[in-house]
């Protein structure tokens, strides 16, 4: 609480009564009416009118009994169920206050006015406290706050005790604290507090469970108070899929210490709740990637020689250098599909490029990318292979032209690639085995005409000694005994 005056409050014992009290809830029952009372900020009743009314000149201190006109009873209604065990201890507590202080709240703005006076009612105080010589010097007033929340008199007094001040900031110091106020000040329609407390919550950060009080809290506020609140927490329908989007591309494209970003965004797409949007947003990418990098080899292998051959050559090693940077930036791509099971698109798209590979094939039978871009061959063969890899393991189920296609298309790449490396990488060796031996197990699941076909191509996998190419060897070995494997002849019953 901000300083107040050395008196000590008055506290009462609670006592029960037949009396209904005017009460909090009697005037927050609805959003509606609430929203309704509160549609004009700085108004307080006069007579039952609404008059504008500047803060008062306070010279007064909160509590003070000497200058009071005013004695509220806070108690706690224990009507209310599920009564909070924090409630407990502070049944009761009587407060001197100041009526022209008071009306800075809208509420006791109208409980003070003069449509509400009525001395039969004894304003609303329990005849045990409604002594003579009390209510003839004080207007007296009870006030029922919720026993279903801690700290609920606490809150209330706090929030009596800001009226006395212009300057918030001393006590609406921290989230947890503008959160139990907020509601209070929302009850008493104390619109100054209440925009202390929103401008506090929405320039600060939140705890995952102050966020929650800040989202059921939304609901009582004006559509311009909660505006900037909303706007921190609901987002666009395609805000993630472009957040996501956006962060691959900085990942792949501009970020300095690229391999650590691109591990923290791969976890990103991992813990992604909604595996469709990761499949959105990497379909995306890899359609903008595979594009640049066709374009580029497209433009490497049909070169414009009406220029300058300086520059001509320039152009050439920026195509090189192009495709091969997003060759890289295809096969992070590739990986992150295949690690969360949404390549398939990837790898019928991957299957309809006979364009592409010619202008690949054409591109590696001519020297000069080994001079460039040594690495560009085996960086794409790696995208291939890692799709291969998913399709003859089953984690994507192609089709059976799409596995025929991927097939047809990039066997021959895979020939090029091994007839003009030399000398042939160890690393790359490994790799164009690997692609080998998945090419012939992709072999295996197709039509006998369709394996025919593409196994004849694969006479370039033999080696000078027989014994170190089984994988080529059980290949056609399964073809020709499924050959020569007597018809399978229909039943018949007659």
């Amino acid at each position: 609480m901000i300083p107040t005056n050395p008196k000590k409050r008055q506290r009462v014992p609670h006592h029960s009564t037949s009396t209904r009290h005017p009460s909090s809830a009697d005037l927050t029952r609805s959003d509606s009416s609430q929203k309704l009372r509160r549609s004009n900020s700085n108004a307080s009743f006069n007579d039952g009118v609404f008059v504008r009314r500047a803060t008062p000149a306070v010279s007064s201190s909160f509590n003070d009994a000497t200058t009071a006109d005013v004695i509220l009873r806070l108690y706690v209604d224990h009507t209310t169920p599920f009564a909070a065990d924090d409630s407990a201890g502070e049944d009761d507590v009587q407060i001197y206050l100041h009526s022209d202080v008071l009306r800075r709240s809208k509420y006791f703005a109208a409980l003070l006015s003069d449509r509400w006076q009525n001395p039969n009612l004894n304003n609303g105080v329990d005849s045990k406290n409604n002594n003579s010589s009390n209510c003839s010097r004080f207007i007296c007033l009870s006030f029922g706050v919720s026993a279903n929340k801690p700290n609920s008199i606490s809150n209330h007094e706090t929030v009596l005790e800001l009226l006395y001040t212009d300057n918030f900031s001393s006590v609406i110091n921290n989230v947890s604290t503008a959160l139990d106020l907020l509601p209070v000040a929302l009850e008493l329609l104390f619109e100054d507090c209440v925009k202390a407390c929103v401008r506090f919550i929405e320039a600060v950060p939140w705890t995952d469970e102050e966020e929650k009080r800040v989202i059921e809290t939304i609901p009582f506020l004006r559509e311009e108070e909660s505006r900037e609140l909303l706007s921190r927490i609901a987002a666009e329908d395609d805000s993630c899929e472009d957040m996501l989007h956006g962060l691959i591309l900085v990942a792949i494209h501009n970020h300095p210490n690229m391999a650590f970003v691109k591990a923290f965004v791969a976890k990103l797409l991992r813990d992604f709740s909604s595996r469709e949007s990761a499949r959105r947003v990497l379909e995306r990418a890899f359609d903008e990637t595979l594009k640049i990098v066709k374009e580029s080899l497209e433009e490497y292998s049909s070169p414009d020689f009406r220029g300058d051959h300086n520059e001509t050559e320039a152009i050439q090693r920026l195509n090189l250098h192009t495709a091969m940077t997003n060759g890289r930036h295809l096969l992070w791509l590739v990986e992150r599909m295949v690690e969360l099971r949404v390549a398939d698109n990837a790898v019928k798209k991957w299957s309809e490029q006979p364009a592409f590979t010619a202008d690949l094939q054409r591109a590696i039978r001519d020297d000069a990318w080994r001079n460039i871009v040594p690495g560009l061959p085996g960086i794409l063969m790696k995208s291939t292979c890692k799709l291969a890899n998913a399709v003859a393991a089953g984690t994507i189920l192609a089709a059976r032209q799409v596995r025929m296609k991927l097939v047809k298309d990039w066997l021959p790449v895979l020939i090029v690639c091994k007839d003009n490396a030399s000398p042939l990488l160890p690393s790359h060796k490994t790799l164009y085995l690997e692609l080998e031996q998945t090419f012939l197990r992709i072999i295996s699941t197709l039509p006998m005409s369709d394996s025919q076909e593409l196994l004849q191509q694969c006479l370039s996998f033999s080696t000078k000694n027989v014994d170190d190419c089984p994988h080529l060897v059980t290949a056609f070995n399964t073809w020709f005994r499924r050959a020569t494997q007597p018809p399978q002849a229909d039943d018949d019953d007659g």
